[in-house]
């Protein structure tokens, strides 16, 4: 398959995807553009098409990679040798690319398989448009093969999207390579990320290599045997000694018995032959001799494997002490070094200082025991440096090595903290797999060095937008901390970054976690504002539980957070304020109303924009339950225009980041300003923390988009509503309305297959929680479908009209479609139900426009239609305005063409 033609893109739109790459919301990029956000968002749109991308996510993506050319492969390892050999398993890799999805190469270590892989990947990689990854799995501990992946490609994590799935659809845009190098320590985990790769993109193909088959269906295996003795092995050879030695010469003869010998091995050949100035053809011989004269009884790969552990030894011992202590040295680097790092690790005077360091580590290059540098970073091959680790723990110092290694880590580390406004995510991503070594292999306990580490990793994690490793990371900081009060500064940490997760139970359960540390400690404040927040969390986010939290239960932590704090403290008493306000009822999700104002004041008090938000939830829960349905939408705004002060970097804002973007747009709709809603739901796709995946951006923006008549473009995102419901951690009930609200677009168009399908996915998604919920979203759905049916059912419109709970917003949208559906039945109490609707349309702009239509109905008045036209056109109610053309006499044609456009594709 021939290259893709490059991308081209305007001088404005190459400077909005800069910008995109930077992680800018629309508005940020019209102020530094000076444009309008309008006309932002029409370059965004030219950029997807143009990129074949779904998402702006994608885009940033492509402008951190500089937007490669088509088969560009990241990370595929640039060639400082000549390659030789491998003509056939080279084809034959190249042959099965072509047809087969999993391509496994199979040969024991130091065979060249990662050699051959990357020729193999070079050679095929114009046969994949959109390019892919070369990822070396050495350094990666179990558990972290989407990290690995997604780092080579620049993906990052949203909540209610696992890494693995960002991955999948990064590649699955089109026909893409993805090489996974040195898989046999990770087997399981390589063969389950792979699988769920595979199912989900039809268009990827995966080449791995590995010791042994990665064990899924379909998979078709490359076997890499050594070298010939006779041809590529002594072409090797003589290669990499006149690159030792530019005046050596021998004769064929006498090298192809050193590669016999040596069971044409590339790696013994290759550290064979940087002895050769040395000790020329005959001198490697008699080595040779006394080395392998211990493996007489071996064969086959035993052999092999032996031979080569042999000639590691040999090669080794003939290392000044000096080349020996450092190569042992650098085996705890779990990934390439650079020559800081290197000199960390050696410095002691058996290296001297760091320009010795160089010129040793040059040493060692010169050997093939050290590959490098590439972009100014070296690394011990992976059988070479299990080799080297053996030597470490021979000679005694391991422990002092691991300690500098995790001296280096968390200095480093912590630099990388410090460079999070500039460009420190390709060094991150570097390093990251050491800092998860060294802190994994650091002495148990309490100690200083550690508990940076964790705290720091866990801090570059989050800013990563590697969220699910998060909270494990602050859990091991709390673990390893020395202070009572650092360990619970490192629970609360963790309970936020699970809120981002949007897994409120696992929060609940940390912040009590930290409420015993600081208890523990005799800190009374910090046990207050623990507990305070836990019982805050659980009346707020009752839907991430598994099992709500009883009232009992919570009231009993209320008193002890009452008990343990000092209330003249702000802190303290905002957070006890804001817990006595959502406690004070037994019902969840209903903050008590008299308790709101002194909540909002305790919270503004202490001038922190995150309690502020928090405490100002409270007040518009308050005004959507006492059918304020406007003050609710004001305040939520006001919540909304909280957050560009709230870093994203760290995990504390996150519960109020993702709350307030829900309720931002989820009162705008309570409130019928649709254009409000889809505004506040694209605001938090974009927003770096969100994105256009997670559970908030996908809820908020279905609702909005069906009322304003978005049909198709509701429906094109209900997949992935439906994948983030399925995929989601812990419950999320609170999704159920935008479950519903893909039902009535369904509906709207007339598909009744696809309205029942997601009405019973409404009610799965509800659960136990519908009352809250989903009962009267439902209502409303079920009143508009049976009026565009024209199978008006009267026993919906008594459904509209039930008594729902203060925590369900909807109900204006259910009692206004169901007095129309009364009008259009013709019940006798039409009249009577219209007028009771009227009580509360005049919080809801959509609902009164719909009572504006049922009366022109009821009275047949052209002028009331005709005004209802008007309202529905003032809101953005795109589909209902066609539908109300359609009954004013001289306007059916209109209605009809409004309508088709509605529903084409």
């Amino acid at each position: 398959m021939s290259h893709e033609r490059p991308v081209e893109i305007t001088e404005r739109e190459a400077e909005v995807l800069a910008a995109l790459g930077a992680r800018l919301s629309n508005a940020q990029i019209a102020g530094r553009l000076h444009i309008s956000v309008r006309t932002v968002e029409s370059h965004i749109s030219s950029l997807l098409r143009k990129y074949g991308v779904a998402d702006r996510w994608a885009l940033a993506d492509e402008a951190h990679r500089r937007t490669p050319p088509p088969g560009h492969l990241s990370g595929l390892p640039a060639p400082r040798t000549a390659f030789f050999g491998r003509a056939a398993e080279r084809e034959l890799a190249l042959g099965l690319l072509g047809d087969a999805r999993l391509v496994t190469l199979l040969g024991t270590g130091g065979i060249g398989k990662t050699r051959l892989a990357a020729a193999v990947a070079e050679s095929a990689a114009p046969a994949f448009p959109l390019g892919g990854a070369f990822v070396d799995l050495v350094p990666v501990r179990d558990g972290f093969v989407a990290e690995a992946v997604a780092s080579a490609l620049g993906v990052t994590e949203r909540p209610g999207q696992a890494l693995e799935d960002a991955v999948a659809r990064h590649l699955g845009r089109g026909r893409s390579l993805l090489v996974l190098d040195n898989c046999e320590h990770l087997l399981d985990a390589v063969a389950a990320f792979t699988e769920r790769l595979l199912s989900g993109c039809a268009r990827v193909t995966v080449l791995t290599t590995s010791r042994e088959r990665i064990g899924l269906p379909g998979e078709r295996t490359v076997p890499v045997p050594p070298l010939p003795p006779d041809s590529d092995a002594v072409r090797l050879f003589l290669d990499r000694a006149v690159a030792a030695d530019p005046g050596f010469t021998a004769g064929r003869a006498g090298v192809a018995e050193v590669c016999r010998r040596l069971d044409g091995m590339p790696l013994a050949i290759e550290l064979a032959a940087g002895r050769s100035a040395s000790l020329g053809v005959a001198g490697l011989l008699a080595a040779l001799d006394d080395v392998l004269r211990l493996l007489s009884g071996g064969r086959g790969s035993v052999e092999r494997h032996r031979s080569l552990r042999a000639v590691l030894g040999w090669s080794h011992d003939l290392l000044t002490d000096d080349e020996r202590t450092l190569f042992r040295r650098l085996s705890v680097f779990a990934g390439s070094f650079d020559l800081a790092a290197a000199a960390a690790v050696a410095a002691d005077p058996a290296t001297g200082p760091p320009g010795r360091t160089a010129d040793l580590l040059g040493r060692l290059v010169d050997k093939s025991l050290v590959a490098g540098p590439a972009r100014g970073r070296w690394r011990l091959p992976a059988t070479v440096r299990a080799f080297a680790a053996e030597r470490l723990e021979d000679s005694g110092e391991g422990d002092a090595v691991r300690d500098r290694h995790l001296r280096w880590a968390a200095a480093t580390a912590a630099e990388l903290e410090g460079r999070m406004d500039g460009r420190w995510r390709a060094g991150f991503d570097a390093v990251a797999d050491d800092l998860r070594s060294a802190l994994a292999g650091a002495p148990p306990g309490r100690a200083a060095v550690p508990h940076r580490l964790a705290r720091s990793l866990a801090h570059l994690t989050y800013a990563r937008r590697f969220l699910r490793e998060v909270p494990g990371h602050y859990e091991e900081a709390a673990r390893r901390a020395a202070a009572s009060g650092e360990a619970v500064a490192d629970l609360r940490a963790a309970a936020d970054a699970a809120h981002a997760l949007i897994d409120t139970g696992r929060a609940f359960d940390l912040l009590l976690a930290a409420a015993d540390r600081a208890r523990a400690a005799g800190d009374g404040n910090a046990e207050a504002v623990a507990l305070a927040f836990a019982v805050t969390t659980a009346e707020r986010h009752p839907s991430g539980f598994e099992t709500e939290i009883p009232h009992g239960r919570l009231r009993d932590l209320l008193a002890a957070a009452a008990a343990a704090g000092d209330d003249r403290d702000p802190l303290v008493a905002a957070h006890l304020a804001a817990a006595r306000t959502w406690n004070a009822r037994e019902e969840k999700v209903t903050p008590e109303p008299s308790l709101v104002g002194g909540a909002v004041a305790a919270a503004r008090a202490t001038g922190d924009p995150v309690l502020v938000c928090g405490a100002l939830d409270a007040a518009g829960i308050a005004a959507l339950a006492a059918g304020r349905f406007r003050e609710a939408h004001r305040v939520a705004a006001e919540r909304v225009g909280l957050l560009p002060t709230m870093p994203r970097d760290v995990p504390y804002p996150a519960p109020e980041i993702t709350d307030a973007f829900h309720m931002g747009s989820s009162c705008a709709v309570a409130a019928g300003d649709l254009p409000a809603a889809l505004a506040t739901a694209r605001l938090a796709a974009a927003d770096d923390l969100i994105g256009e995946r997670s559970p908030v951006a996908v809820s908020t923006l279905l609702p909005p988009l069906v009322l304003t008549g978005g049909l198709r473009e509701a429906l094109h995102h209900a997949p992935t509503l439906w994948e983030v419901c399925e995929q989601a951690g812990s419950p999320l009930a609170w999704m159920a309305p935008a479950v519903a609200a893909a039902a009535l677009a369904h509906g709207l168009l007339g598909e009744e297959a696809g309205f029942r399908l997601w009405r019973a996915r409404a009610e799965r998604v509800a659960g136990a929680a519908r009352s809250r919920y989903l009962a009267s979203f439902a209502a409303f759905v079920d009143a508009r479908i049976a009026l565009r049916s024209g199978r008006p059912d009267p026993r919906l419109a008594d459904a509209a009209f039930a008594d729902f709970p203060p925590q369900d917003w909807y109900r204006t949208y259910a009692r206004a479609a169901g007095a129309e559906l009364a009008v259009a039945t013709g019940l006798p109490d039409a009249a009577e139900r219209l007028a009771a609707a009227r009580d509360t349309a005049a919080e809801n702009d959509w609902a009164a426009a719909c009572l504006t239509r049922a009366a022109g109905r009821l009275h047949d008045d052209p002028d009331e239609l005709s005004a209802a036209a008007e309202d529905w056109e003032r809101i953005g109610a795109r589909y209902e305005r066609a539908c109300t053309l359609l009954l004013i006499p001289g306007r059916l044609d209109e209605g009809r063409k409004e309508l088709a456009d509605l529903h084409a594709p």
